[in-house]
């Protein structure tokens, strides 16, 4: 009997398109052999939809016209059965529900890929593929995860969180960054990725200005030294906490000083990243990039063990890609920041290693099953009295 998975996409995120582009990409690419797969698309509501269009990119070109052939649907479980349910079973008339197995979320950015989506699957239940909540959240919050990765002597930019409060005092703001850091400095929203509301800043008026863009997209921004001669190395793990593999290394290519969320997924790009996409929507492979990346063999080494060590100090689970810095006037290398679901799913980075798509999606629902399996053996509740003699009245303001 096959596994029904449901391939959770979209949300209420500005990286809601990508993660459409993403999941598409991973449904064609699954082994239909082993999988059933369902596809739901989240709106930008976050309300979740099934039907027979949904797993077409083209159908995304209208998707009010998408969601009027579509089933809005709830997630519900009973038991050990796992259920999308007609949201009005009035309105559907003799609609059924769906049953399936396991969730496989493909979102990103905050609201979904933050643990904020895996929180929900948690409370409902539903075994899912992916990281789990904490390393969710962790992997989102540029700052915390900066904080996080420091115990475990991995080399990180120094940085400042900066609130709303601080932003009502903007000529405080921007003499606290300017005596802090100097220029040039990189701005950035503290929970989005996709290079969203990111901007780099060499005077006073640029500062002012992608302050003003990073605060569009986040409460809090971070802010730190930008690098003036930088390369980017990425490289992708495979695994969970306790073990793990690492990628091929890229370097990605951009036009502007930061790598762009046009280089990333509007450039059209090279086409050395091979197959995977099947003629599908390419996401993340379209971007041009060198792989493997033109760097050494220790370098290599070096960048794939930290990657690996990340990886783990962050509790993460499933395929994560991590982008690295390399300070080239120095020579120093920094982690830069985790991305907990990457954009397809990083299948570019594993097909150089041996590892095709499908193998990669096959092995990320396995150990989605593992982690499962070890939470069902732990014990979540015990046998107490404690509300049989708890004696609360009118006159106990509500101690036991």
């Amino acid at each position: 009997m096959k596994t029904r998975i449901a391939v959770i996409f979209g949300g209420k995120s500005v990286e809601h398109e990508v993660s459409v582009i993403s999941a598409i990409q991973a449904v064609f690419s699954m082994d239909t052999d082993k999988y059933q797969v369902i596809p739901v698309y989240m709106t930008k509501s976050n309300d979740m939809y099934i039907g027979e269009d949904v797993g077409k990119i083209e159908s995304y070109k209208n998707i009010p016209s998408l969601l009027s052939k579509s089933q809005r649907v709830i997630m519900l479980s009973e038991g050990n059965k796992f259920m999308l349910v007609p949201y009005d079973g009035r309105r559907f008339g003799r609609k059924k529900s769906v049953e399936f197995d396991m969730a496989f979320p493909i979102v990103h950015g905050t609201n979904v890929e933050d643990g904020a989506l895996q929180g929900y699957l948690k409370t409902v239940g539903v075994p899912f593929v992916g990281p789990d909540v904490t390393p969710s959240a962790v992997g989102m919050d540029k700052f915390v995860m900066k904080a996080v990765l420091k115990e475990y002597d991995i080399p990180v930019l120094e940085a400042k969180v900066y609130t709303n409060a601080d932003y009502a005092e903007i000529e405080n703001l921007l003499s606290d960054i300017e005596t802090e850091f100097g220029y040039p400095v990189i701005v950035k929203p503290i929970n989005l990725g996709s290079s969203v509301g990111i901007g780099i800043a060499g005077d006073r008026g640029a500062l002012m200005q992608a302050i003003d863009d990073a605060f569009t997209y986040a409460n809090k921004i971070i802010v730190e030294r930008a690098i003036l001669n930088l390369r980017e190395i990425n490289c992708a793990v495979l695994g969970d906490e306790n073990e793990a593999i690492a990628s091929e290394c890229e370097e990605p290519m951009h036009t502007k000083d930061i790598l762009s969320y046009e280089d990333k997924y509007a450039g059209g790009g090279s086409k050395k990243s091979g197959g995977g996409s099947k003629g599908k929507a390419s996401g993340m492979a379209s971007l041009t990039r060198k792989i493997p990346a033109d760097i050494s063999k220790e370098q290599r080494e070096i960048i794939r063990d930290m990657a690996v060590k990340a990886f783990k100090a962050l509790g993460c689970n499933g395929v994560s890609r991590i982008d690295f810095m390399i300070d080239a006037d120095t020579g120093k290398l920094y982690f830069n920041e985790i991305n907990t679901i990457p954009g397809s799913l990083a299948f570019y980075l594993w097909e150089p290693v041996g590892v095709p798509y499908r193998e990669l999606l096959d092995r990320m629902i396995q150990l989605a099953l593992k982690r499962h399996r070890l939470e069902e053996s732990l014990t979540f509740a015990f046998d107490t009295n404690i509300l049989q003699n708890a004696n609360i009245g009118s006159g106990q303001k509500g101690k036991i």
